[in-house]
């Protein structure tokens, strides 16, 4: 289990993380917890014109919820909803349902398909997926509630 999915590359993303903090004005912040082993993150959201434009996180995370944030750091920026959305599915079905690993501009994320194995580990592992998606939700609800109020 160790060498399968604590490799190199893995503890490597996960001693490197990029974009650890928070940030001033978020237009959203989500949190994402597992019970199951203790490990939590936070996340803030910029968007602007449909496509991420800042982001921050605070990572207390096993090596696998460490790794998975560091390779969100590393692509979220100029992202769409509609992209982060899909990979979170995508991932979650490499993971519980033997899905084929994201490719294209998300292929690095592949990395971590060594999880799938390892049922205990894919609730840290998606840890970052899922708060992505929340602050992402939170922002849509917003923008509709703004679009379904009068105008004053």
């Amino acid at each position: 289990m160790i060498d399968d999915i604590y490799n190199r590359r893995v503890l490597e993303l996960a001693a490197n993380i990029p974009r650890l903090g928070r940030l001033a004005n978020p237009d959203a912040t989500a949190k994402a917890h597992s019970r199951l082993c203790g490990s939590t993150v936070v996340v803030d959201l910029r968007v602007k014109d449909g496509r991420v434009v800042d982001f921050a996180h605070d990572v207390k995370a096993c090596a696998l919820g460490q790794a998975s944030s560091s390779l969100m750091a590393h692509h979220v920026i100029g992202a769409t909803a509609e992209e982060l959305h899909a990979l979170r599915d995508q991932m979650t079905r490499m993971l519980k349902a033997d899905g084929p690993p994201p490719s294209g501009k998300w292929a690095d994320f592949a990395v971590l398909e060594a999880v799938r194995g390892y049922k205990a580990r894919h609730a840290s592992t998606l840890l970052t997926f899922d708060a992505v998606a929340d602050a992402l939700g939170q922002i849509a609800a917003r923008h509709a509630a703004q679009e379904a109020a009068p105008a004053p």
